[in-house]
């Protein structure tokens, strides 16, 4: 079922209830069934008796669903569903909507104290009529309904799963008072949020667990080599075992006008297709964004079916594989510049230097955990001496200091929710970062599906048309067929080189000299 379509169509209906039938987790987040003999909405992969397909009713968004009546599932828990995101190069209106969506889904968004349909088009540059309207077409509830059905799915997850207090939960899913959101949990759900408290599963200083749902096929191992050879030890922790999958890392998060910081670690399942997280206390106020940077981070709400589609008669090999996302989009900036022109042992080495140089020291219960990621400020006050004493190059101590002003005085955000192509214009327009450090950001950090280096070197030789006059417009003319996935496309292109040994990560073939200037060198796939 596609998100634009108003009712879905007999054959659709009863595609969904095979899909249902089945319990196909490829199909989880795609699409929620109301069943009109209890009044409750569930995920296909839900374990509960298989409803007759009379009572079957088949929505595209969980929004949808309870604006017709239905509550969700206490059992499969709606709120656990991989997300939603489509992507489309021809639909202006589409795209605005999912635009719309995507500041809507953003927490960070949710401490406002007026959030209001209004401001949300002025923030996109449309009249609040317009974009009633294709909101309305693309996802059958208006922005505001849209909304509210986030904060209570979010709300709920974390009452089913954490012990935190009633009160904290209701102002971090973003309710203004706990009132209001006392009235609409009961108004949606005709339970109250005690009904639906959970055992709470931390204790102190363990942290809070939280379950987070993903569609297979997933590439664990191609994921874990990723990011183990980008690995900066203090900050980051990661072990890639065929059996022993896990993830650790400081964070620092702003919330509630004051700064949080601690750690969190990820372990998947893939018997049951989903991550594991567990939080520390100090991030507990942040849990909603915590939760919405991890599947940013670990791409959980990719479509495997929909990318698949499109990409695998030219990369059959990499259905599995994802976009690695980050936690922080200045970080990931100021070490896509580290990385530029060298090897990623060479840049993991700088980032290295620059977190036990400027990184703050952070007390936690992992002892391979000790400091945090250097903040803007203290990188756009560090002296050149300093910066060059790391081994870092004049042109990327400039193209660092200027990218963390820029962060630092709030001109430039690196995150889901920004515009990206004016984030990639003001990024370009930065000293020392060109198209390919751009892209790569836009990539990772801005989560753009359709990013493309079409200047990387190595991503010309993947292509076969570095022996071109122009490898960056034949390699851009053949990417044309792979929109709006091209990032996926990119990496499955760096996967499908060879490794130059079997135990080093593989280094970058530097570009012919006449190219040298325009072109850089790109991190191992």
């Amino acid at each position: 079922m596609h998100p634009m379509d108003d009712t879905p169509t007999r054959a659709e209906q009863d595609a969904c209830y095979l899909a249902l039938k089945a319990r196909d987790a490829r199909f989880d987040g795609r699409f929620f069934t109301g069943v009109t003999s209890t009044g409750i909405y569930c995920r296909p992969v839900c374990k509960v008796r298989l409803p007759k397909r009379e009572n079957c009713r088949f929505f595209a968004h969980a929004a949808r669903a309870e604006s017709a009546g239905f509550r969700p599932c206490l059992r499969c828990r709606p709120e656990l569903a991989a997300g939603t995101v489509h992507w489309s190069i021809q639909d202006a209106s589409g795209i605005l909507a999912q635009q719309a969506a995507r500041l809507l889904d953003d927490p960070d968004a949710w401490a406002l104290t007026v959030l209001s349909v209004q401001a949300l088009a002025d923030r996109l540059g449309v009249s609040d009529r317009h974009l009633r309207r294709i909101f309305d077409a693309a996802f059958g509830v208006t922005p505001m309904q849209y909304l509210q059905t986030r904060r209570l799915l979010t709300a709920k997850q974390l009452l089913a799963d954490t012990a935190l207090p009633v009160t904290q939960i209701a102002l971090s899913s973003g309710f203004a008072s706990v009132r209001r959101f006392n009235d609409a949990f009961l108004a949606h759900y005709r339970l109250s949020p005690t009904q639906l408290r959970g055992a709470g599963n931390e204790s102190a200083g363990a942290g809070t667990t939280v379950r987070l749902g993903y569609r297979p096929p997933y590439d664990l191992q191609a994921l874990g080599d990723f990011l183990r050879k980008r690995q900066v030890h203090a900050v980051e922790l990661v072990t890639p075992g065929a059996t022993d999958w896990r993830f650790a890392r400081t964070l620092r998060l702003q919330g509630g006008g004051r700064m949080h910081t601690g750690w969190l670690q990820a372990q998947f399942d893939p018997d049951h297709t989903q991550l594991l997280l567990q939080v520390s206390d100090g991030l507990r106020e942040v849990l909603p964004t915590v939760i919405r940077r991890v599947r940013q981070a670990f791409d959980l709400d990719a479509e495997p079916s929909a990318i698949n589609a499109v990409l695998h008669a030219h990369f059959p090999d990499g259905d599995g594989l994802r976009v690695p996302g980050c936690f922080d989009g200045f970080e990931l900036a100021v070490r896509a510049v580290l990385g530029q022109q060298i090897t990623v042992a060479a840049a993991r080495t700088l980032a290295q230097r620059l977190v036990d140089r400027f990184g703050e020291p952070v007390a936690t219960t992992l002892p391979e955990l000790s400091r945090l990621f250097p903040l803007p400020l203290a990188l756009a006050q560090a002296s050149a001496d300093a910066l060059g004493a790391l081994g870092i190059v004049k042109q990327r101590q400039r193209a660092i200091q200027a990218l963390a002003q820029a962060v630092a005085v709030g001109g430039l955000q690196l995150g889901a929710s920004a515009d990206v192509p004016a984030t990639i214009a003001a990024l370009k327009a930065l000293p020392g970062i060109g198209d390919w450090t751009a892209q790569y950001i836009a990539m990772r950090a801005l989560r753009w599906p359709d990013a493309f280096p079409a200047g990387d070197v190595a991503l010309h030789k993947a292509l076969d048309v570095h022996d071109q006059k122009h490898p960056a417009r034949a390699a851009e003319e053949k990417s044309q067929a792979w929109r709006p996935w091209r990032s996926y496309a990119v990496l499955r292109a760096w996967s499908s080189m060879p490794l130059r040994s079997s135990t080093a990560a593989p280094s970058i073939t530097r570009a012919p000299a006449s190219r040298r200037r325009a072109t850089t060198r790109r991190p191992a796939p």
